[in-house]
């Protein structure tokens, strides 16, 4: 980062303003002139080129929207401040009306100083399309009375200003999380064949619930993943379990949104669990210029809930007649720790075994769907699916593991007949490896999300 001097910046501007005249002279048209309005001496960094990049593209959008063709641009990034200049063809007070509600749109708008310059050299004022004086980004008082009095100083100026940038930012990152798990549950139980699930198929081993009882359930979803990142994000500089103290709260909500669009029908309450530990750790762990590292997501879900599954399973062990659910009952009796344990060992099924697995499979250019199913069998294979012991007995389940076991050993990508005929057999035993599901999902989604595949 370059720090500039007053100098720099009065002959920045007085080469700007020289632009501007140059302009309105050559095209008789009405100039834009957009700045970053960056308190301090560092006015160029990779999180101020990113949002005044972004207000360059909705400034070209609106302009191009409102029927506003735009003559002549430049764009630059220079240690003095990102500038950007447009001649435009059309009526100046309409030019400014685009310029002013971009500004008001939104918090990050703020920043951005938006001038228009009618052909003969008068600057429009916001005043003159409506537009209200500007507020502190430090407190938010209106007008220029905090900018006169020099009321904050320029560390709590600049605080301000990344703050804003970085909740925007943050706040589009919350957005794209939640489409890329909304995709990987809609993937998830697309992918067909799969040994006793829901699938394009058939229903598997169940009566209940059908493919489209799980395209509601995911729209009903979709906007907790957003919530869940958020979370993180508001909470990263807390203690990991506060997260997931928060976390817990909302998966509440979550899981009653789903009963309500599935009329009861259990579908996803372990992915509410996983995927949303998951969303959580990103939001505690995402920078707006921070690399993805998926182990480091993985460690943060493990630093979130560990103690707290840690604490529960003890007290199941001290009082063992506590035990109500099949789960409970199945660690007391063989150790399963269920989807609980999983995230807090920090997924180590995916890690090991359904993301090397999909990956292997795709570097073959087998589609999506089957790379999936290879994923779902190295799951399987694992034989640590609560779900399996709780509707088959805990023999059975170890039978279908070791039957999944044996297909990989077979061969490293099973012909799809095979995992055909193991799905008639799970239905018949009336298995159904739902936590496998669940982490299948959670594996779609973390390809995607460490690739970039879907950004």
């Amino acid at each position: 980062m370059t720090e500039v001097t007053l100098e720099q910046m009065l002959a920045a501007r007085e080469a700007r303003v020289r632009m501007q005249d140059g302009l309105r002279a050559r095209y008789g048209a009405p100039v834009v002139s957009f700045t970053m309005n960056i308190p301090g001496p560092v006015k160029n960094t990779p999180l101020i080129r990113r949002a005044f990049g972004e207000g360059c593209d909705a400034l070209r959008a609106a302009l191009s929207e409102g029927g506003l063709p735009v003559l002549w641009s430049s764009v630059q990034e220079a240690d003095t401040g990102c500038e950007a200049l447009f001649a435009v063809d059309g009526e100046a007070l309409a030019v400014k009306r685009v310029c002013t509600a971009i500004e008001d749109a939104d918090a990050i708008g703020r920043l951005y100083d938006m001038d228009v310059l009618a052909p003969d050299g008068t600057k429009l004022d916001r005043e003159a399309v409506g537009g209200g004086a500007r507020n502190c980004i430090v407190c938010g008082a209106p007008g220029r009375g905090c900018a006169s009095r020099r009321t904050h100083t320029v560390e709590e100026l600049q605080a301000a200003a990344r703050r804003i940038m970085e909740a925007h930012f943050a706040e589009i990152e919350a957005r794209h999380i939640a489409e890329l798990v909304t995709r990987a549950l809609l993937d998830e139980v697309y992918t067909t064949p799969k040994p006793g699930l829901v699938d394009r198929n058939n229903n598997g081993s169940h009566s209940d619930m059908t493919v489209e009882t799980f395209e509601r359930s995911a729209e009903a979803l979709r906007g907790y993943w957003a919530r869940c990142f958020t979370v993180g994000f508001g909470t990263r500089d807390a203690a990991a379990d506060e997260t997931f103290a928060q976390l817990r709260e909302a998966g509440v909500e979550a899981e009653r949104a789903m009963f309500a669009a599935t009329e009861g029908v259990n579908t996803h309450k372990g992915a509410v669990y996983t995927l949303g530990v998951l969303c959580g750790a990103m939001g505690r762990l995402w920078r707006p210029d921070a690399r993805r590292e998926l182990g480091a997501v993985l460690r943060e879900c493990a630093a979130m809930t560990k103690a707290a599954v840690d604490a529960e399973l003890s007290a199941l062990r001290a009082k063992p007649e506590t035990a109500l659910t099949k789960g409970q009952r199945l660690y007391l009796t063989h150790g399963l720790r269920g989807i609980r344990g999983e995230v807090a060992d920090a997924l180590p099924g995916i890690v090991e075994a359904s993301l090397p697995k999909l990956r292997a499979a795709l570097a073959t250019g087998r589609s999506r769907n089957d790379a999936g199913v290879y994923a779902l069998l190295a799951l399987i294979a694992r034989g640590t699916d609560t779900n399996m012991a709780a509707r088959g007995g805990a023999a059975a389940a170890s039978k279908a593991a070791a039957d999944a076991a044996g297909l990989l050993a077979a061969a490293e990508f099973p012909e799809i007949g095979d995992v055909l005929d193991m799905d008639a057999a799970f239905i018949r035993a009336n298995l159904s490896p739902g936590g496998c599901a669940d982490l299948l999902a959670a594996t779609y989604f973390l390809h995607d999300w460490e690739t970039g595949a879907a950004d």
